[in-house]
């Protein structure tokens, strides 16, 4: 049996024996730490494929815009020497990123909805 296979065997071994003994991952630690605040525990119930998609499809399509509009502002920054304008054009830009950015949240809020209880 090759080297890797037996490290990953009795690192497999070793977490059920850490397991046994009550050791808990970070993970657990931090959902403890969140319920002893009061704060409910993150939902388990996994997206569907096409859910899963979906939202891959849209985060794809926000890239994109973010990317288009980036390259646009850069040429106008470039070509524009007054710096007020600049600003303004500034100002446009961070004004029309963050509406695509809400933009893309709010359509993958919208898929994940019928989850929330």
């Amino acid at each position: 049996m090759p080297d890797w296979r037996a490290a990953m065997l009795s690192s497999d071994a070793m977490a059920d024996k850490d397991k046994a003994s009550g050791m808990k991952s970070a993970y657990e630690l931090a959902l403890e730490r969140l319920e002893k605040q009061g704060i409910e525990r993150p939902r388990e119930e996994a997206l569907s494929a096409e859910t899963l998609e979906k939202i891959a499809e849209i985060r794809r399509q926000a890239e994109a815009k973010l990317a288009e509009l980036e390259i646009l502002h850069r040429d106008q920054l470039s070509r524009n020497p007054d710096p007020v304008k600049r600003h303004e054009d500034e100002d446009n830009y961070v004004r029309e990123r963050r509406r695509i950015e809400d933009d893309r949240d709010r359509k993958i809020e919208k898929l994940r909805a019928p989850l929330t209880p």
